[in-house]
């Protein structure tokens, strides 16, 4: 695999009530130059096209999927199962149960698939942005430049004393 050829981060979500979350992903990304698709694919409501994404997803340049789900949050899971690309799990706040749900429906893989699994909600969508980053900067150097560059400011932008 050449280590340049796959730069894109894919950010799928199974409805487009997810993406209120999910946006926060692309906030993150956008600022640190890294490209991205963004996709609604659902594993109960678009099995083929879940299927044909995630089997094509290294052939089309995909490094990492960041998959937002909600409720019984199987789309990291099935995702997972269907590629050896990092898959990072967003658990989708849920009505009936705040997002506990999705929260351990994403962290409770079994072994052999695994999915690593965020914070419910925006917190989540913004980590796994980062955690994303940090996988491409692994054989991208300006790609880790530029995140050490936005931890490095999120750092100098707390203050030493209250006012």
């Amino acid at each position: 695999m050449a280590k340049n050829k796959l730069k894109k981060v894919s950010i799928i979500m199974g409805s487009q009530s997810d993406y209120k979350t999910m946006v926060f992903c692309q906030k993150i990304l956008k600022k640190l130059n890294i490209k991205f698709e963004t996709k609604i694919i659902s594993a109960h409501r678009t099995p083929k096209r879940m299927y044909e994404f995630a089997i094509n997803a290294e052939k089309n340049g995909i490094a990492v999927i960041i998959a937002g789900a909600g409720g019984s949050a199987h789309l990291p899971g099935m995702i997972s199962a269907l590629t050896s690309l990092p898959v990072l799990g967003v658990p989708i706040e849920s009505k009936k149960l705040k997002g506990l749900d999705s929260l351990l429906s994403i962290a409770q893989m079994p072994k052999g698939i695994p999915v690593g699994t965020l914070a419910i909600g925006e917190d989540g969508a913004i980590n796994a942005a980062l955690l994303a980053a940090s996988i491409i900067g692994l054989s991208d150097l300006i790609v880790k430049k530029k995140l050490n560059q936005f931890r490095l400011s999120q750092s100098k932008s707390i203050k030493k004393k209250p006012k």
